[in-house]
């Protein structure tokens, strides 16, 4: 790292440790294979080429690397999936369709260094045997789009795409596809069903996990853009030696962007869970702006459940439990479930005592009912309802009895779709009425709504 120079006011934090975003923001830097194999591009490529498959898979399974797009599903067990003697073709999809709201991560991957996520894109193809992969970019990505066309095209004139690539007998093309801007598509069996030509509807798992029944019925492997670029530092390490940053369970770095009421939002790098909340708020981020209070956090992106800056939460540590506050939990996958939430996406909004709930709650709501596929009855209908009604809070004609039909809709959506769009609609609602009710209800005084406009346009309107 002591090398490396970054652009004025783009430094990395020195709590951070850059292995993804080693070369975003650097000085001297720029998107072309020539730059890119400068620095030992594509040598983890040649590498793994010499291995055999399976040692390739066995690697990122020592290594603990858990999927970066939000379930956090270890990526070795999901490879080892694939059906034993299958004599299918064998897809990869890169997941890029990062649409959710909070989460802004993979873009600068795309936009700035295309050929790590090549590279790694190969090296896990190699692993699974598959011979073509897509990279499934949202439409709302045109540059990005553009960008890993160019960089495909470089790697296509370098003999690392192609027939026999690096004499190697392993024939692989990646081609990217544009998504039309639909959330659904983040959701790995509706971006299937998109890729196929097909309305965007989730499939019903089982039977259709893709990795035994994906992309035309054939063994697909489905990863998120961080996911992939984690494969090329694997090698490059070794999984021993990666499992090593982080936490046991909570291996390597991960990339978090932070949004709302801080002083220094934006993108930071850290090891998994040795970075509290705290520590990225009011260390890392510089704190909450004009001196605020901190009142709540979304942890992982806005499906994720609210914490309140006030709460206790009781997890494991050893054999003990132990109470801790919101500003202590470690930044990993398995505390924040314990707290109640999801590392999710690994975007952190935070929010200052500025903010209205019902607000924040009513903007959430507006964009799952838009965002609705419409394939299940519940979430077409309940997250409409849920819309409806926080509007009917925010513009002061609500009566308290609106809350609680709020929180009944939404549990009456929760578990009951083919997809975890359901839960991703209604686990706001209901985490933000079961932890300020109270103010929700305040909400529907009519002589009050004034209070529970936009925060942000009324700061500006006052001169702060």
């Amino acid at each position: 790292m002591s090398q490396i120079t970054y652009k004025a006011g783009k430094e990395p934090h020195a709590r951070e440790h850059r292995l993804i975003f080693k070369n975003v923001d650097r000085e001297g830097w720029d998107t072309s294979m020539d730059k890119y194999m400068s620095e030992g591009g594509y040598d983890q490529l040649k590498k793994a080429l010499t291995w055999e498959p399976k040692a390739v898979t066995d690697e990122v399974k020592k290594s603990g690397l858990r999927g970066r797009g939000g379930a956090g599903f270890p990526t070795g067990v999901k490879w080892g999936f694939i059906p034993p003697n299958n004599t299918k073709p064998v897809y990869l999809i890169c997941n890029a369709d990062e649409s959710e709201p909070g989460t802004f991560k993979d873009r600068y991957i795309m936009h700035q260094d295309p050929h790590q996520l090549i590279e790694g894109m190969v090296i896990s193809c190699f692993a699974v045997g598959a011979k073509l992969a897509y990279i499934y970019v949202r439409e709302e990505f045109p540059e990005a789009a553009k960008i890993l066309e160019t960089a495909i095209g470089e790697a296509h004139k370098k003999g690392f795409l192609g027939k026999n690539i690096q004499g190697s007998g392993f024939d692989l093309e990646i081609y990217v596809h544009r998504g039309a801007g639909a959330y659904i598509c983040g959701e790995e069996t509706g971006l299937i069903e998109s890729l196929e030509g097909k309305r965007p509807y989730p499939r019903i798992k089982p039977p259709y996990f893709p990795a035994a029944l994906g992309l035309y019925m054939c063994p697909t492997i489905v990863n998120n853009v961080e996911s992939l670029c984690h494969v090329k530092h694997i090698m490059e390490m070794g999984g021993d030696e990666y499992a090593k940053l982080g936490t046991p369970r909570n291996t390597g770095t991960r990339i978090v962007g932070v949004s709302g009421d801080v002083v220094n939002p934006g993108y930071y790098e850290i090891e998994v869970g040795k970075v509290t909340m705290g520590e990225l708020i009011n260390d890392m981020c510089g704190g909450l702006r004009n001196g605020r209070r901190l009142k709540a956090v979304i942890p992982g992106g806005s499906s994720a459940k609210v914490l309140r800056a006030d709460e206790r939460f009781k997890i494991k540590k050893g054999d003990e439990e132990v109470e801790i506050g919101i500003e202590d939990i470690p930044m990993d996958f398995d505390t924040m479930m314990a707290c109640g939430s999801m590392a999710g996406s690994g975007g952190v909004i935070v929010m200052d005592d500025s903010r209205s709930m019902a607000w924040v709650l009513n903007n959430l709501n507006n964009f799952y009912a838009h965002e609705s596929c419409g394939q299940c009855t519940p979430c077409r209908e309940g997250s409409l309802w849920m819309k409806k009604l926080s509007d009917r809070i925010v513009e002061g004609n609500a009566s308290p009895e609106d809350v609680d039909t709020l929180e009944s809709v939404a549990y009456q959506i929760d578990g009951k779709t083919i997809c975890a769009f359901g839960e991703a609609s209604s686990w706001p609602t209901e985490s933000f009425i079961s932890k300020f009710r109270d103010e929700l209800i305040a909400g529907t005084d009519k002589e009050k709504k004034d209070s529970i406009k936009n925060p942000v346009t009324a700061l500006a309107a006052a001169g702060l």
